[in-house]
């Protein structure tokens, strides 16, 4: 009984959570994610949980990532990404570019600084800052990353992340106009984007829940598949096997028009996140951080300020706008859902529908890139 209690627990709490961003505007500020890591870090350390968790959360963690990486990718569309306008496509090039050589150059800076293992971390870093959270966790599982050094590490992304949003959303578009020409409408789609609804708002109407539960069913089928062909490799490349098989079905799958359309994937997805989320921070030991912290802090400040000046410097070089190039570091650094805000700070509803394209395409490259930086820099520790 006691055990699924705690199942029940790990499952409805984002329930909660996402009831409280709903009705609270300053929980809502603060982000689902970041309230999930809270939950998950209090009641990991309060002494409650008995010793019997670890099998329960060990469990859900090995599920949750592999479930919700369809769901995340469903809605995006390969044939769409042909049409990006071309500075936009450009910029996405320069700004993983940028990413994976500041990832890289800090990796040499900061490798003998005291922190173990530290080119997990470099390849967590190129997946968050290519795609977003569900790869940062994607590569946890990959790369068998210790809890506590994950929760660090987001919860200094988040910290980081926060401070550049708040420097793109004020000073960055004067400051920036300096160095780079103005944004030009070359007949870019203006779009309407809801910020203020609650994406999860309606998941369970008939018209829009039946539909899902094909894309659940296509779910189990994609990870089942993976699972399968895991068999077939030595134990130790099972979970590499797993996610790389996934997001490439997933992708494939979502060039179905039928898969595409689905309404709410993405939530359902990201529903799974903060499951992933709430557990693992459960798992996590605060009495350890002290002494993972030295450099990491700095290190994930450079890889966020250091990819934007070089993408600046690049943008220069290749006559890549402003306001291009403030969004396409958005979604990169920040993910897809703060594409609109940032837009409505600078003015530019223009680049709404580029930005969000963007943010897909790193979350569908993010699992491939992170872990072939993170391999490669092991390689040469």
């Amino acid at each position: 009984m006691a055990q699924i209690l705690l199942v029940l627990f790990y499952l409805l709490i984002p329930f909660v959570i996402l009831h409280l961003c709903h009705k609270f505007p300053f929980v809502n500020k603060l982000g689902a994610v970041f309230i999930a890591y809270l939950v998950g870090l209090i009641v990991g350390n309060i002494g409650i949980l008995p010793e019997w968790a670890g099998g329960i959360q060990d469990t859900l963690t090995t599920i949750t990532v592999p479930l919700a990486i369809p769901l995340l990718l469903f809605s995006s569309n390969l044939k769409q990404w042909k049409s990006m306008a071309g500075k936009a496509m450009v910029s996405l090039l320069i700004g993983i570019t940028s990413v994976v050589a500041i990832v890289i150059a800090g990796y040499f800076i900061f490798m003998g600084k005291g922190m173990a293992d530290l080119w997990k971390v470099s390849g967590m870093l190129v997946g968050v800052y290519t795609g977003g959270t569900p790869n940062l966790a994607s590569l946890k599982m990959m790369l068998n990353v210790d809890p506590d050094v994950y929760i660090l590490t987001h919860t200094y992304d988040m910290i980081i992340s926060t401070v550049f949003l708040a420097f793109l959303m004020t000073v960055g578009k004067k400051f920036f106009s300096l160095f780079l020409p103005a944004f030009k409408d070359d007949n870019m789609e203006e779009v309407e984007y809801t910020n203020g609804s609650d994406p999860f708002w309606g998941i369970f109407k008939r018209e829009i829940f039946y539909p899902l539960l094909k894309a659940y069913g296509l779910t189990i089928l994609i990870f089942a598949i993976a699972g399968g062909l895991s068999l077939l490799v030595p134990k130790n490349s099972q979970v590499v096997v797993v996610i790389l098989t996934i997001t490439t079905l997933s992708i494939v799958a979502s060039t179905f028009k039928k898969i595409n359309a689905i309404e709410k994937t993405f939530e359902s997805g990201m529903y799974l996140i903060l499951i992933f989320s709430v557990v693992v921070a459960s798992m996590a030991d605060i009495s350890r951080f002290a002494g993972l912290t030295p450099g990491l802090f700095g290190y994930i400040t450079l890889a966020v300020f250091g990819s934007l000046f070089l993408q600046v410097v690049l943008g220069k070089i290749f006559k890549v706008d402003a306001d291009t190039t403030i969004i396409t570091s958005t979604a990169l650094i920040c993910s897809p859902p703060f594409v609109p805000v940032v837009a409505a700070a600078i003015n530019n509803r223009k680049v709404i529908l580029s930005g969000i394209s963007i943010g897909i395409i790193g979350y569908a490259v993010g699992n491939y890139l992170g872990f072939a930086i993170a391999e490669l820099l092991k390689t040469i520790q």
